[in-house]
Parts: structure tokens; sequence; C-alpha cells
């Protein structure tokens, strides 16, 4: 339960939504893409630029969205799509 104005997209709003998100590991969804990825980082045959991040296994992501609706300041219903997980799956 998040308060609106605290997600970040500029919505003044006092009230409070439910805002469902993905969490947790994906080391079994964990291809050979991934596995070989991984040892070349770890023996560092590879190494990512100085801005990036490589990630060698999945992500948890959403794979399904679903619509959050509340009333803003000036009682006007906003509807933001795509804001809160619905489906989660392992992504990579």
């Amino acid at each position: 339960m998040v308060k609106v104005r605290d997600l970040g997209l500029g919505f003044n709003s006092d009230e409070i939504v439910l805002f469902k998100y993905c969490s947790g590991s994906c080391h079994r969804a964990r291809s050979n893409y991934d596995l070989t990825l991984g040892t070349l980082l770890q023996q560092q045959l590879i190494a990512p630029g100085p801005q990036e991040r490589v990630l060698s296994h999945p992500c948890c992501r959403p794979t399904r969205y679903e619509a959050v609706s509340f009333m803003d300041v000036q009682n006007t219903w906003q509807t933001v799509e795509k804001l809160s997980a619905a489906e989660c799956s392992c992504i990579g």
C-alpha cells in the first residue's frame, strides 16, 4: 500500500493504492546463455563497460499488468494503465 503521490508519476493525491510488484529468484529458469554469461563474467573473459550492469540470470518481471484508479485532490478520477503487476514470470 503506497500513497499515489509517492509513485513518482506526478499525480497529486492523498489516496493510498495497492501497488503489486514482482520479486524472487529465477535460478531454476537459467538457460545455457545465462550459464555461459555467468562463467565468462566470473573468469573475466568479458567485462561490462563502466556504465553497464550485466546480469547472468533471468529476472522476475511482470508479464501482465493492472490499471489503478484513484481520485486526485481536484476530485477527478484518474486511471493509470499498466501500473501494478498482475502476473510475474522469469524473463531473460
